[in-house]
């Protein structure tokens, strides 16, 4: 059996346990029947109200399995990596918060939320849960190509600047801003928006192979050719996706601005 598949037994079994514990469900890819040995896994675990202040979540996550390191991350996620080095992340809320829940509809696909249920002392859960099912968001509209569309010009502008001032490592940076931009409106084009946020994940089966080579045209290494030439690649790409996009959707942008950034290159 897969550490992780063992790793949720594991909490499962100790909120079951735990007179601490009010509820707790997990969410990722091993609700979506994606999960294998390069996944991780995520919980969130509600604490019972008037238990909350003397709860120890290092010490709740020591007793799961062996772990290396626990620490915040930059989103105020705990974070545990085990010794195997699969990582977990738990999200430890005092119950009054499990509203939270109905938070997560807008931000992806939850196609079965019986497989997100841990456990639960409440009688709340459950309905929570069955509020993410239904409808995925409606990811292709006017609204969200624009919003990339408009993105990708900022994104763009910035990093060339700095290019031509010879912040390479910079300019860099900024590319993903960039890639974000047109991988979303290549998802568009090819109707796999259901991982809109994470847009690189599962990209590899996810986009035509075509369409994966254009992406990997706007990738690059660190050095000035590399960056500019990815660059260059992704106006030509957005210009092609507009034509495209055009078809169907109301693109505020006018072909002529993108074309307009090729002046940029100039040297």
């Amino acid at each position: 059996m897969l550490f992780q598949k063992k790793l949720i037994e594991r909490v499962k079994n100790k909120c079951e346990l735990d007179n601490h514990i009010a509820s707790a469900l997990m969410y990722g890819s091993f609700t979506k029947g994606e999960g294998d040995q390069y996944s991780d896994v995520e919980f969130y675990i509600f604490i019972k109200n008037q238990m909350n202040a003397n709860f120890d979540s290092n010490n709740w996550i020591k007793e799961l399995f062996p772990v290396e390191l626990i620490f915040f991350n930059e989103y105020g996620t705990q974070v545990a990596i085990f010794s195997n080095l699969v990582r977990g992340e738990f999200h430890f809320l005092p119950e009054q918060k499990m509203g939270v829940i109905k938070d997560f509809k807008p931000t992806g696909v939850f196609p079965n939320p019986e497989k997100m249920f841990i456990y639960d002392s409440t009688n709340k859960l459950f309905p929570l849960l069955e509020y993410l099912n239904g409808d995925d968001p409606i990811r292709k509209t006017d609204e969200n190509i624009n919003f990339a569309f408009n993105s990708f010009i900022n994104y763009w502008i910035f990093g060339m600047n700095v290019l031509k001032r010879g912040e390479y490592a910079r300019s860099l940076e900024i590319l993903n801003g960039v890639q974000k931009q047109i991988l979303q409106l290549m998802r568009i084009q090819e109707d796999t928006v259901e991982r809109w946020l994470n847009a690189t994940k599962n990209l590899e089966k996810d986009l035509s192979k075509h369409s994966y080579e254009k992406f990997r045209a706007i990738t690059a290494n660190l050095n000035e050719k590399s960056i500019k030439q990815a660059y260059t690649n992704s106006i030509i790409l957005a210009e092609s996706l507009h034509v495209d996009l055009s078809k169907e959707y109301t693109v505020g942008i006018e072909q002529r601005l993108l074309s307009q950034l090729h002046t940029l290159l100039i040297d």
